[in-house]
């Protein structure tokens, strides 16, 4: 049985209110490293109504840090807030990364501004050009190309720049509806082969 947050009548507004975005966009995403992706995702749930967070299971992703071949042990979140994804990043192992670099014991750490392109390639010697290290770099099990660039001297936190496939547009595209018909029910939405459960 679906469970509930919010009684009815109590149902807290949404953070933006704007239609999500249509066609090419830039800086689409906050993302934050947290120690619980489940019970961070029910905070902000419960404190913004942003929802539901839909979390995906753990993966292990080959990667390329600081430029050395490496791993890691992800797990994430994503819920749509108006025109912002917000993204919740909980690393499970304990190998070195970008996302231990910036993160904080016992709380969320904003890490992270995403962009996607239509132009990886493009967009990788942008900002390299201007300095920025390629401090991660991936490609997902979609073979979508990722990569963090090192803004954090100038910023305060990583770029993020995703390849854009019709594929990855369509996901998120899917995630904001879910989010934009959201009633409360089942803030935190644990994603399987056939559906979801709640944790």
């Amino acid at each position: 049985m679906p469970s509930r947050l919010f009684p009815p009548g109590l149902f807290p507004p949404r953070l933006f209110e704007q239609p999500w975005p249509e066609g090419e966009y830039g800086l689409f995403q906050l993302g934050f490293v947290v120690d619980d992706v489940v019970a961070a995702a029910t905070r902000w749930a419960t404190v913004y109504g942003v929802g539901p967070f839909h979390v995906l299971p753990p993966v292990e992703q080959v990667c390329t840090y600081r430029g050395a071949s490496s791993g890691i042990n992800l797990q994430v979140g994503v819920a749509q807030a108006g025109p912002a994804q917000i993204e919740l990043i909980q690393q499970r192992c304990d190998r070195p990364s970008i996302f231990r670099e910036l993160a904080v014991t016992g709380q969320a750490g904003f890490h992270q501004l995403c962009t996607v392109t239509a132009d990886y390639d493009g967009k990788r010697a942008f900002y390299s050009g201007l300095g920025y290290e390629l401090a991660c770099e991936l490609t997902s099990a979609d073979g979508i190309r990722v990569g963090y660039f090192d803004t954090v001297a100038d910023f305060g936190f990583f770029t993020e720049v995703v390849e854009q496939t019709p594929r990855f547009l369509r996901q998120l595209a899917n995630v904001a509806a879910t989010c934009a018909q959201w009633d409360g029910t089942d803030p935190v939405r644990l994603l399987t082969r056939d559906g979801y459960r709640v944790p």
